[in-house]
C-alpha cells in the first residue's frame, strides 16, 4: 500500500467537500467570511492591525451568470473563472489566504547558528520545515500555523509545509507565521495547504521561495465553520490510522530483513541443510584449489600472492594459519564453530583474481562502453540501465588490465559498502575504483555460496569495522582480501545456495504481497 499517495488523496477529498457529508442547517462559509471581515475591521480599530494589513482582503462570489468574481477594496471587480480549480459543495466558499488569516511574519526574527551555538537548549526554534534547534528565549507563546518561505521542500514536499507551533517557541525568516480571528480556521488552513499543489504560488528554481504575497493570493475553498469540525476530527482519524499501517509496514520490512540475515547466519555456520558424512572435506577442496592457483601462476594468468595463506586445524584443536615461513594461531579470529568437514580459508585463497577498478576519474562519453561504479550495484543486483560510458580507447586500456566476466563478484568497496552481486551474464564492461572484482576458483567454489557469505551479518559486520575515511567511507583491498570465509564441501554449497534462493523468493513473495 502507498500510504504517501493515500495520504495525499484523503486531503484532496476533505478540501473537496468529499470527505465528510454536508448539513444543510450548517450555516454558510459565507456568513462566516462575513463575520471574519468585521473581526479584521475591528482589529484595525483597536490598533491590533494596521490599515495595510487588510487591504488586500477582496471579496469572492458567483454573479448572476454563474461565473466567478472578485472584489477588491477599491470597488473594482475581476472575473476569476479561469483561477477556480473545481467546484464546491453547496454552502462552501472561495477566499484569498489573506482573507482568513492574521500575518505575523514581522515578529519572527533569525539567529544565526554561531549565536545559537553557547545557550541554554529550553525553547523550540522553528525553521522552514519545523523544528531545527533550541535556544534559551522565546518570541510566541500561543499556537500559530508556520508555513514554509523558502527550501527544496516547497517543491520536494518531502516534509508537510504547513504546521503547528506551540508553546513557547522562536521562528526564523524562513517560515510565514500565520494566526487567524479563530484557531480552528486555521486547523483547516494547514490541512488545505498541505493538500494544494503550490507550484504556481513558487518562484525560483536554485532557491525556492513562497513569498507572502504569493501566499495571500492562494485561492482556499472555505468549508462552513462546523463543517470545517467534521473534517477536522475525520482527516485526524484517518490519518492516525494511516500512521499506524505506516509504523505496521516498517515493523514487517524490519522483520523481512531479519528473517533474511538470520537465514544467511544459519547457512553459512551449518545450520540450513544437512551434512552429508560422504562428501569430500572442505579442506580436500583448498588443496585442490591450491593447485589450479599453481597452475594458473605458471600459465602466466595470474600473479603469486606473496601473503598465499593455509589455514588449519592444529592437534590442540586450535587454528593456525600460515603465511610463507610463519605459523600463528589465530583463534581469536575464528567468529564461530563450523561443522567438522568444513574449514575457514581467506578470501583471497579461493580468488584467481581479487582487485578494483580504475583509480583514474574517466572521460565519459554519451555511447561506447558501459562502465560500471558502486552505485550499479544494489540490493544484490546489477543496475544495467543507469550506467555510464566510456570511449573505446579507454575501454581497451582498462579492459587490457582487469576484465570483468559472468560469475565475477562485484563488491561496493567506497561509498555504500559491503553491497555485492554476481554478473549472471557475458557483457563487456569496465569498473570504476568504488567497485571490487573477486574472481572465484571455477567448478571448486559455488559463486552464489560466497555471495550469501558477503551478505551475512558476520561479514557485514567486518567490512563496517574496517572501514576507513572520513565522509566517503571505503573498504580496502587489503580487509577484502582478509576476510575469513567458512567453506562447506562443494556439493552443500551448492545445496546451500539452492535452498537460500527458495527461501529468498518466498520471503519476497510474502512481503511483495503485505507491503
Amino acid at each position: 500500500m502507498d500510504t504517501k499517495a493515500l495520504r495525499k488523496k484523503i486531503l484532496d477529498l476533505a478540501i473537496r467537500g468529499k470527505l465528510v457529508p454536508q448539513d444543510p442547517n450548517d450555516e454558510p462559509a459565507s456568513v462566516l467570511l462575513e463575520r471574519i471581515r468585521a473581526e479584521k475591521q475591528q482589529m484595525v480599530k483597536d490598533g491590533k492591525l494596521k490599515p495595510k494589513d487588510i487591504k488586500n482582503d477582496t471579496i469572492i462570489f458567483v454573479g448572476e451568470d454563474n461565473l466567478h468574481y472578485e472584489k477588491f477594496q477599491d470597488g473594482s471587480v475581476k472575473c476569476i473563472e479561469d483561477e477556480i480549480p473545481f467546484e464546491l459543495p453547496e454552502g462552501w466558499a472561495w477566499c484569498r489566504f489573506t482573507s482568513v488569516t492574521v500575518n505575523r511574519d514581522s515578529e519572527r526574527k533569525p539567529i544565526s547558528s554561531a549565536n545559537r551555538t553557547n545557550v541554554a537548549k529550553i525553547y523550540d526554534y522553528y525553521g522552514a520545515s519545523g523544528k531545527i534547534d533550541k535556544i534559551d528565549k522565546f518570541i510566541f507563546n500561543e499556537k500559530l500555523l508556520l508555513i514554509g518561505e523558502d527550501g527544496a521542500n516547497l517543491v520536494t514536499r518531502s516534509k508537510p509545509i504547513a504546521f503547528f507551533a506551540e508553546g513557547q517557541y522562536w521562528v526564523n525568516n524562513h517560515a510565514h507565521c500565520i494566526d487567524s480571528t479563530d484557531k480552528l480556521i486555521l486547523e483547516y488552513l494547514c490541512l488545505y495547504i498541505n493538500a494544494i499543489s503550490l507550484e504556481k504560488y513558487v518562484t525560483g528554481s536554485a532557491q525556492p521561495k513562497m513569498t507572502q504575497d504569493n501566499m495571500n493570493s492562494i485561492l482556499i475553498a472555505l468549508p462552513p465553520y462546523e463543517e470545517q469540525k467534521r473534517l477536522e476530527f475525520q482527516v485526524d482519524h484517518i490519518l492516525k490510522t494511516v500512521s499506524t499501517i505506516e509504523n505496521e509496514k516498517e515493523d514487517i520490512v524490519n522483520y523481512i530483513v531479519s528473517a533474511k540475515s538470520k537465514i544467511l547466519d544459519l547457512a553459512i555456520r551449518g545450520k540450513l541443510v544437512p551434512q552429508d558424512p560422504n562428501d569430500e572435506p572442505a579442506s580436500v577442496l583448498l588443496e585442490r584449489i591450491r593447485a589450479e592457483k599453481e597452475e594458473l601462476i605458471k600459465a602466466g594468468k595470474i600473479k603469486r600472492d606473496k601473503k598465499e595463506s593455509i589455514i588449519f586445524r592444529g592437534e590442540d584443536n586450535s587454528y593456525y594459519e600460515t603465511i610463507g615461513k610463519n605459523t600463528v594461531c589465530i583463534d581469536e579470529e575464528i567468529p564461530f564453530d563450523i561443522p567438522d568437514r568444513w574449514t575457514w580459508c581467506r578470501l583471497q585463497s579461493i580468488s584467481s583474481i581479487l582487485t578494483d577498478g580504475t583509480h583514474k576519474t574517466p572521460e565519459y562519453s554519451d555511447s561506447g562502453y558501459m562502465f560500471l561504479s558502486s552505485k550499479n550495484v544494489t540490493s544484490g543486483k546489477i543496475d544495467w540501465e543507469n550506467v555510464m560510458y566510456i570511449p573505446e580507447y579507454l575501454h581497451e586500456e582498462l579492459y587490457g588490465r582487469l576484465a570483468p566476466a559472468k560469475d565475477d563478484i562485484l563488491l561496493a568497496k567506497n561509498g555504500t559498502t559491503g553491497v555485492a552481486a554476481i554478473v549472471d551474464h557475458e557483457e563487456v564492461f569496465d569498473i570504476y575504483v568504488s567497485l571490487a572484482l573477486i574472481r572465484i576458483i571455477n567448478n571448486m567454489i559455488f559463486p552464489e555460496y560466497i555471495l550469501h557469505t558477503i551478505g551475512s551479518s558476520y561479514i557485514q559486520n567486518y567490512f563496517n569495522s574496517s572501514l576507513k575515511g572520513i565522509g566517503v567511507p571505503n573498504l580496502h583491498l587489503e580487509h577484502i582480501r582478509k576476510t575469513l570465509i567458512p567453506i562447506p564441501t562443494y556439493t552443500e554449497q551448492k545445496l546451500i545456495a539452492g535452498k537460500i534462493k527458495h527461501i529468498l523468493f518466498k520471503i519476497d513473495d510474502i512481503s511483495n504481497a503485505l507491503l
